[in-house]
């Protein structure tokens, strides 16, 4: 992805779409009683609120383009923070919802750090690499829960 218009349209998507399941899952542990993952995924999805605030402030002066979905170039054809999310109902245990976000957070890492080492444009590297960075820290902090969780 060589435009830097084009990526800040797909990282605002990815974002919003990241902010949407937490709150699916958010409702999900709310629905269970688990207050304590609950309010984890309320703050996860704070701060993928803010990634994509910081994506719409970044494009502020450009011409970010509106886009269909079919307009879009995922990798598997949907954002990557939304593969694996289908199951997400008020049946869902807590392993399984920090599973979901787990596999979420990392596709969203993924997709971020292939962008920043397949580009040409400067911008679009750094961008994807500081997107790549706080997606990162949201894979360690899942990975501490489920650790915890399992023990």
């Amino acid at each position: 992805m060589d435009e830097i218009n084009l990526f800040l349209a797909h990282a605002i998507q990815l974002e919003r779409d990241a902010a949407r399941r937490f709150e699916d899952l958010m409702h999900a542990m709310q629905s269970i009683g688990n207050r304590e993952v609950e309010a984890l995924f309320r703050r996860l999805g704070e701060f993928s609120r803010r990634h994509l605030e910081s994506a719409v402030a970044r494009g502020g002066f450009r011409d970010v383009p509106g886009m269909r979905p079919e307009d879009f170039e995922w990798p598997e054809g949907m954002t990557p923070e939304a593969a694996g999310w289908a199951g997400v109902d008020s049946l869902l245990d807590e392993h399984s919802a920090l599973e979901l976000a787990l596999a979420g957070e990392r596709s969203g890492r993924d997709y971020y750090s292939a962008v920043a080492v397949s580009t040409r444009d400067p911008e679009v590297a750094r961008l994807a690499h500081s997107f790549a960075a706080e997606e990162s820290q949201h894979v360690q902090e899942l990975e501490r829960w489920i650790t915890r969780q399992s023990a």
